[in-house]
């Protein structure tokens, strides 16, 4: 998906001023920390998926995603979950209260829980159906679409060169998770010189490295 969201490598947006880790505070303000936990809790639902998650704060106008906070986007796209799935409706996000009664029996996680299901984690590798089709080595170059959905191929490496650093195990593939079609794919660490991705001005030894999943990839001979 081509939106505000996917700005790597745009021009005009200006020098990226990232904080050292040392002085930047997991959260800014105690809001922040309660939009992480809903989002995690509403997660915990099993109604929706990660990639899921990601296209649903995607999905906002340009102008309201670039606009936003960062954790203003998560709740952004939260509300469009719970209101796509039938929890809320609009009107009651509004409201900040329920206007309706949900006869729905749901699983919601608890706070003993909670430690022992995010150190199990989400596993995403899945069992390949075949083989890969790549190899350390070699060539190849990003497919140059511009889907309307979800995409973890960044919009300044379609369409370029670059080669096969390493083969990292079928996975789910991230595109097709976001419409609910969960299905393993081959996942690859592919090096990108600088030169081929910025131009003539790159740093000659710079290299990008990009994971991309084996439908994003074209081979070249």
């Amino acid at each position: 998906m081509n939106g505000a969201h996917d700005l790597g490598g745009m021009h005009g947006l200006g020098a990226v001023g990232a904080e050292p880790e040392s002085s930047e505070p997991v959260f800014h303000h105690e809001w922040e920390r309660r939009a992480f936990a809903l989002t995690l809790a509403c997660g915990f639902l099993g109604q929706w998926n990660i990639d899921e998650s990601r296209h649903a704060r995607e999905r906002q106008h340009p102008v309201d995603y670039l606009r936003n906070s960062y954790y203003e986007n998560w709740m952004a796209g939260l509300s469009t979950l719970l209101v796509e799935k039938g929890f809320v409706t609009r009107e009651e996000i509004q409201a900040g209260r329920s206007l309706h009664d949900d006869t729905r029996r749901l699983d919601p996680v608890v706070a003993s829980r909670v430690d022992a299901l995010l150190r199990r984690g989400g596993p995403v590798d899945m069992p390949p159906e075949r083989a890969p089709r790549f190899a350390p080595g070699d060539r190849v170059r990003v497919a140059n679409n511009h889907p309307l959905a979800h995409t973890r191929a960044p919009r300044y490496t379609r369409g370029r060169l670059g080669r096969i650093e390493s083969h990292r195990g079928c996975h789910v593939f991230a595109d097709a998770n976001a419409l609910g079609e969960r299905r393993g794919e081959h996942l690859y660490s592919v090096r990108f010189e600088a030169a081929e991705l910025w131009g003539s001005a790159a740093v000659a030894r710079d290299a990008v490295y990009a994971d991309l999943w084996e439908p994003h990839l074209v081979a070249v001979a």
